[in-house]
């Protein structure tokens, strides 16, 4: 079992956000294995509002987003969908047509001092 969720099968990982500064890692597991079982779960400490689930059947994956987006979770209403495999550069794009471009995440390679 890999801790590091980039590792994780992309078609069976989903992404969990805006959970704000308490999501608990059980209250995830509890929500997210009705939809089937789960191999992962990670939620981000630093900084915190986002986590990630592996679930072992990619179906078992999508039929979670479908249940799960806009629900509550953690004290919070949250966004649910299929984590597309890039790291995010914060802001809050709207909705699932993340843009164009081409940058490849948080500082992907540009100069270092």
């Amino acid at each position: 079992m890999s801790s590091r969720h980039r590792d994780w099968d992309i078609q069976c990982k989903v992404y969990i956000g805006n959970l704000g500064n308490n999501a608990s890692k059980y209250e995830l597991e509890d929500a997210f294995s009705k939809y089937g079982p789960l191999k992962n779960v990670w939620v981000a400490r630093n900084p915190p509002g986002f986590a990630f689930v592996e679930f072992e059947d990619p179906r078992d994956a999508e039929d979670s987003v479908r249940g799960l987006d806009g629900t509550r979770l953690c004290g919070q209403r949250v966004r649910v969908e299929m984590s597309n495999g890039q790291s995010r550069g914060g802001g809050s794009g709207g909705g699932r047509g993340f843009g164009g471009g081409s940058s490849r995440g948080l500082g992907g390679g540009r100069r270092r001092r």
